[in-house]
């Protein structure tokens, strides 16, 4: 398939390791997460799936996120029917999954018998939910396997035997965690020590102007950069379009936050209106003016403001037009603008930084 016409102005894509691992990924990466999943209708590549992942690897990134429970299952067949459709050469792209939700790959529709081993990280699920995640991905092995979750009901060990056992048999390279506490982080590292096992390299959590305290305070005061040379691979960098100043002037009727029947969405649409939302929607129109200023939009500040901490190996993105994809690989060109000054600039418009938060490049 010839290429997609990329902008003239698109800038050279960005590549960083994944904390201490000898693994790069591209600095922006493509999520299935209300993206390529969520497009699926008849079992065939939609259009608009279709031209995002090809955008986005056109514009050098390398790296595409999935999850067992991302449409239950439907972003991993898109990503497999995609990398065969495009003829992607495996070694020049990094995949990854993500296990916890496996509801979806029960033969249950409904009650209680698809959730008792189809859920969590026991050792069974763990296995028995990579194989199927590599079946629906068409790929012998991913990149990067992520503990979609914790899970208090399994003892660590049991999950750190087994994601290690998934490394062993080739099914996947590396391990990792999502939206893990700093505390859950460490005590999987005590028990691969003590045992002489991987541990989990990489984290993903939501990182972005909005959301800070995880990244910049809890991870930092446990020193798990230093520690464990942890990478993070985050999502939502926009907050969900609210950086992106599409609800500076109300929410739109075909919003994601009007339309969504996610739970996380739903959860930010019930704020609107509130205190808390009309305190956001000050910042965000502080930030606006600062990216006016800079010549750039409003996301690509918020954006590039991700990329400049230096523990961000991916920033996460979605799309749903090839033009959202060459608009957020923009945002690197903005990276080299935020210096010292800018930087203090941004932190008195948001007055949130994390106390101790010294993290940038």
């Amino acid at each position: 398939m010839a290429s997609t016409n990329i902008p003239s102005d698109l800038p050279e894509m960005e590549y960083r390791f994944v904390g201490r691992s000898g693994l790069q990924v591209s600095a922006i990466s493509l999520g299935g997460w209300l993206t390529y999943g969520g497009h699926v209708d008849d079992g065939t590549i939609p259009d608009a799936a279709h031209a995002c992942l090809k955008a986005a690897y056109d514009a050098g990134i390398n790296f595409f996120d999935c999850a067992e429970g991302y449409a239950g299952g439907e972003s991993e067949k898109v990503m497999g029917r995609a990398i065969k459709k495009f003829g992607w050469k495996r070694n020049d792209i990094v995949v990854s999954t993500k296990i916890f939700w496996g509801s979806g790959n029960s033969a249950f529709s409904s009650g209680p018998r698809n959730k008792i081993n189809q859920m969590g990280l026991s050792r069974k699920h763990i296995i028995e939910g990579t194989s199927l995640a590599l079946s629906r991905l068409q790929l012998s092995y991913v990149d990067i396997l992520y503990a979609h979750r914790p899970d208090p009901l399994t003892p660590m060990e049991e999950v750190v035997r087994a994601f290690n056992h998934v490394i062993n048999q080739g099914q996947a390279f590396y391990w990792g965690t999502s939206e893990w506490s700093a505390t859950q982080i460490e005590e999987a590292w005590g028990v691969a020590d003590r045992l002489g096992l991987i541990g989990p390299v990489v984290e993903q959590p939501g990182f972005n102007l909005l959301q800070r305290e995880k990244v910049e305070g809890e991870f930092e005061a446990g020193k798990l950069y230093e520690r464990h040379g942890l990478g993070l691979t985050v999502f939502s960098p926009l907050a969900g379009g609210i950086l992106t100043g599409k609800y500076l002037d109300g929410v739109p009727e075909d919003s994601r936050l009007k339309k969504s029947d996610d739970q996380y969405i739903q959860s930010v649409a019930a704020t609107v209106g509130t205190d808390e939302w009309n305190k956001k929607m000050d910042a965000v129109r502080g930030l606006k003016a600062i990216a006016e200023r800079l010549g750039t939009n409003l996301p690509a500040l918020a954006m590039a403001w991700v990329l400049k901490n230096r523990n961000i190996s991916s920033a996460i993105t979605g799309a749903s037009r090839p033009e959202q994809v060459f608009e957020t690989v923009k945002a690197l060109a903005v990276v080299k603008k935020l210096d010292e000054g800018v930087m203090e600039e941004i932190e008195k418009v948001m007055g949130n930084k994390p106390k101790g938060a010294m993290m940038f490049r």
